[in-house]
């Protein structure tokens, strides 16, 4: 039994926080998980950037009602999912995914949520789990399935290296160079090819 971890922004879609960066023009904001390792460090400089901002849930809900997923997304997944069951394992959260899960056609998706004022101001954020994708990952496998992994961060190594196979996708020259025993995608049909010999 096979299942497919797919991370999300950089992967399907773009990523979030840099195109409410440009949206905002708060440019510090497009740092994500390729630059910083420590997802809780990051979060918490970035809620410390909107709060000095005033800017909350609703402006960024702004931006990602106009955000689309990447060329060939749909139809990777479409295709991936004709062929084996496909989790989304992301560090993004409940309140951000909808729209886009909606754009590439509701695909299952574990991610967190956030703490939100009656404001609208987002107070905090509550992760799912520890280690949330390769403590994913274990527990799939604990089950009985075998995964394969796939995705373009420094929170996506851990998945990616406790799969039977792993792939990084559209990553940076960084994480590429650090990791060459990693096959590495820039192309959904190339992922595709790789996925399907693998499964």
């Amino acid at each position: 039994m096979n299942i497919v971890c797919l991370d999300m922004e950089g992967v399907l879609v773009p990523e979030i926080w840099i195109a409410f960066a440009e949206a905002s023009g708060i440019p510090e904001l497009k740092r994500t998980t390729r630059d910083e390792p420590d997802y809780d460090k990051l979060m918490r400089w970035r809620l410390g950037i909107l709060k000095e901002h005033g800017l909350g849930l609703k402006e960024i809900q702004a931006t990602i009602a106009k955000i689309d997923p990447l060329p060939g997304a749909k139809a990777f997944l479409d295709e991936l999912r004709s062929m084996t069951q496909v989790i989304i394992l992301s560090d993004t959260f409940e309140e951000f995914a909808k729209p886009l899960m909606e754009k590439l056609g509701w695909p299952t998706i574990f991610c967190n949520s956030l703490e939100v004022a009656p404001d609208g101001e987002i107070t905090g954020f509550k992760m799912r789990c520890q280690q949330s994708k390769l403590t994913t990952v274990k527990a799939l496998q604990s089950i009985g399935y075998e995964t394969i992994a796939s995705g373009d961060s420094y929170n996506d190594l851990g998945m990616i290296q406790a799969s039977k196979a792993g792939f990084l996708f559209k990553s940076t020259e960084k994480i590429k160079a650090d990791h060459p025993e990693l096959p590495a995608y820039e192309e959904f049909g190339d992922l595709l090819a790789a996925i399907k010999a693998a499964l």
